[in-house]
């Protein structure tokens, strides 16, 4: 089970607002290249400034609404003839870009361990690129979970609020090994997955 099902009913609630923007001489790029410059400022930022708790609450809120930021230009580019070649992999590579960028800021939360922080992004680039490469092989951009991009982010967020909140306690040190080793398990299973649907 992964959040990302639930995505065709909030594409759906956000299909006005496309028809909008699209009216107004928005692209899909456009919009990709926005959500990627604002968490680089936003995870940087955080994490230059020392992680301080009044600031945590803008990772939540800004993975909220980045989730938008990103079924907005996948709407602009599929329902309004914006898709380009240019468009598909800026959307990939922006993405991991911006998960970085926004996850780095955990690495200055104690009882969090700067090296688990450092392995759970990784891990979570190479979940993506496990994704982006099953058309490569003959079979279709995967998606699954357990812990896919929109389920990262709200776990991370969930720590954010957390860690604003209240100290975070020592047993939070095991929330990065647990959700670097269920983004492995993505990893897996999105290989898996491909490989067998490449096979039919």
């Amino acid at each position: 089970m992964s959040l990302y099902l639930l995505k065709p009913r909030f594409q759906a609630l956000l299909r006005p607002a496309v028809a909008a923007l699209h009216g107004a001489g928005l692209t899909a790029n456009q919009v990709t290249l926005a959500a990627c410059a604002i968490s680089l400022a936003l995870g940087l930022g955080l994490y230059a400034a020392g992680a301080p708790r009044d600031g945590l609450w803008l990772i939540p809120a800004w993975m909220a609404l980045r989730m938008a930021f990103n079924a907005v230009d996948g709407m602009l580019a599929r329902e309004h003839g914006q898709a380009t070649k240019l468009g598909a992999l800026l959307n990939e590579l922006t993405d991991v870009l911006s998960d970085a960028a926004m996850f780095l800021p955990l690495a200055l939360l104690s009882p969090l361990q700067p090296v688990w922080v450092g392995a759970f992004i990784v891990m979570a680039a190479l979940s993506e690129m496990a994704g982006a490469l099953g058309p490569g092989i003959g079979a279709s951009r995967r998606f699954d979970g357990p812990l896919g991009k929109s389920d990262r982010a709200a776990a991370v967020g969930a720590i954010a609020i957390w860690a604003a909140l209240m100290p975070l306690p020592a047993a939070a040190a095991l929330a990065m090994p647990v959700l670097t080793a269920l983004t492995a398990w993505t990893v897996a299973r999105r290989m898996h997955r491909a490989l067998a649907e490449a096979s039919r």
